[in-house]
């Protein structure tokens, strides 16, 4: 029998608190806002998770210090490497930020916090996992127990709840506004269930729809339930309107097929679709250019929109300031400079609706590169894992959310950094917690 050490006690219970965040951070604004209009403290609540992730990653300090095998392993990734880097290069910003008042301290410490901690709770996930099995057994439990609650509430929100519900459990002009539209107009409503946004929800989403796609192709059993699950998220992902999210899930989908099936004439029927729906998907757009509900729903505008300018003018002109912006400061402006932080300046906000953009503007060309590196690096690793269910669920929705974070900040998004990242940690652990490379296995052919 094996013994129970206090260094697996203590183990086996910072894991238990990493997928307590996991499973409760999908529900974060909804509880945060919820208790604050019974206690107050808005902000205070709002770091519930943050409170946790420094005994998680003082705990990782720890494991590491003692297993000296795991330490040398786990600074031995290149991975690991650039996320040290980069963390310094965003501290190195900010001071120099600061001392030039060219941010204001709450942008600083905001911005930090928000830039750095899913990259920590990567790193202690990775940790953890590597010394215990507890997360990697039950993942699919902690990702899609909260998922089908989170779909459930999105299609009640679309198909019975009132619109404004949500005022209910006290959302409003202080916190969250309680729904969302396209383009201010009342008629074409868009779903937020209980993350803070409809965009956030999309982004999440992508983790379990990527996920279930893996255990579809690869479990025969239970098809029927898995399918009307699978039904659930779809449904909840259209009623976001979301269409980077939509986007992101089918690059996803897209990658789950095309890796899980070995057989080329699988692949050539794949292929096939593919191109069937794009032309199909082109034809349509061409014929329905002038209809007003496919202007609303895939072009996000229409003739009769009240809005002073469309999200897709938006997005362009939120693109052309920031590539402007590095341009100019291509050592980056410092954290807290740009971004949904940058709102707590005394100057106007500088958001880039584009989150690589976004840490160029903060860290500059080197700090962006950085990043980027750091997320190639992941993949890479995920896809020599590919043959672990987990692995290759989180590639097919890291291609997805690669994506969607050209065209807002989803990493910066509370839910999908702790959920993603989390689960990421916990599938990259292996290559930092044995001696081998774990090379690809032979995959089942579907």
């Amino acid at each position: 029998m094996k013994q129970i050490t206090p260094v697996n006690k203590l183990t086996r219970s910072l894991s238990w608190l990493a997928g307590l965040i996991i499973v409760l951070v999908p529900f974060h604004a909804l509880l945060t806002v919820w208790l604050s209009s019974l206690a107050g403290h808005y902000t205070l609540w709002r770091l519930w998770k943050e409170f946790l992730l420094v005994p998680l990653a003082a705990g990782a300090i720890y494991l590491l210090a003692r297993d000296k095998n795991l330490s040398r392993r786990f600074f031995g990734s290149w991975l690991v490497r650039l996320i040290f880097l980069y963390f310094l290069i965003l501290i190195t910003s900010g001071v120099a930020a600061r001392a030039n008042h060219s941010v204001a301290s709450k942008a600083l410490w905001y911005g930090l916090l928000v830039d750095t901690r899913f990259l920590v709770f990567f790193l202690a996930a990775a940790v953890l996992a590597a010394k215990s099995d507890w997360l990697a057994s039950r993942w699919t439990k902690l990702l899609f127990a909260p998922a089908i609650f989170v779909a459930a509430l999105a299609v009640l929100q679309y198909l019975v709840l009132p619109y404004d519900f949500l005022k209910h459990l006290g959302y409003g002009d202080s916190t969250i506004s309680p729904y969302e539209t396209i383009n201010h107009n009342i008629h074409h409503l868009r779903v937020m269930s209980s993350l803070r946004g409809a965009n956030p929800l999309g982004a999440y989403l992508i983790v379990p729809i990527c996920a279930l796609g893996v255990w579809l192709l690869r479990e025969k059993r239970e098809r029927l339930d898995k399918s009307v699950f699978g039904a659930g998220l779809l449904l909840a992902l259209v009623f976001s309107f979301s269409r980077s999210a939509w986007i992101g899930a089918g690059l996803g989908l897209l990658a789950v097929a095309w890796l899980s099936l070995r057989s080329q004439q699988a692949r050539r029927q794949v292929l096939i679709g593919l191109g069937a729906l794009i032309i199909a998907g082109a034809v349509a757009a061409v014929g329905l250019r002038n209809n007003l509900g496919f202007e609303d729903t895939f072009l996000h505008t229409d003739k009769a929109s009240t809005a002073a300018q469309s999200s897709n003018y938006g997005h362009s002109a939120a693109f052309k300031s920031a590539v402007k912006d590095i341009t100019h400061q291509p050592l980056g402006g410092g954290v807290g400079t740009a971004g949904p932080q940058s709102v707590y300046n005394d100057h106007p906000a500088r958001i880039a609706e584009n989150y690589y953009l976004q840490v160029g503007q903060e860290a500059g060309i080197l700090g962006m590169v950085l990043f980027i590196a750091i997320i190639i690096l992941l993949g890479r690793a995920l896809y020599v894992r590919r043959t672990d269910p987990l692995a290759l669920a989180l590639l097919a929705a890291l291609i997805g959310l690669s994506f969607v974070n050209l065209l807002s900040h989803a990493w910066e998004d509370d839910t999908l950094a702790y959920v993603f990242w989390g689960l990421a940690g916990v599938a990259y652990a292996p290559i930092i917690g044995s001696k081998e490379r774990h090379a690809p296995k032979k995959q089942v052919k579907t």
